[in-house]
């Protein structure tokens, strides 16, 4: 039996379908569900057959950029990819701007924000 995974991981976001778009078209992933949510709001999964990563928003949510401030309580979410300079350059395609590029053991890896100011950490080992 193989040890416990990360099935997925369930993040707030100001639009989750904005959210999920710029997933499908950095990664490659699709839609695996999407409806309503806890307290009225709602809710996209969107990732590959294995995993994924829930978009929530709240019903009427106003938030502001103090929610989505980096460590409180999440620093980024990492996403490993077989191809890093694609991903880069579609991340650059979408508007948004790679930045800490480094390589070391065991990968190379740079960083963006998403429109909500949540912080992506791309890492390829290939």
């Amino acid at each position: 039996m193989p040890g416990p995974r990360i099935e997925h991981v369930n993040i707030t976001v100001t639009d989750p379908e904005r959210t999920a778009r710029l997933m499908e078209s950095l990664f490659g992933w699709h839609v695996r569900w999407r409806g309503p949510a806890r307290d009225g709001g709602r809710t996209v999964h969107v990732g590959d057959d294995g995993q994924y990563l829930a978009l929530y928003t709240g019903r009427d949510a106003r938030y502001t950029a103090d929610d989505f401030a980096k460590g409180r309580p999440l620093n980024h979410v990492g996403v490993e990819v077989d191809d890093l300079d694609a991903v880069e350059a579609r991340v650059v395609a979408a508007g948004l701007t790679p930045f800490s590029h480094d390589s070391y053991d065991p990968g190379r890896r740079f960083y963006f924000l998403d429109p909500d100011g949540i912080e992506y950490e791309v890492v390829s080992y290939a």
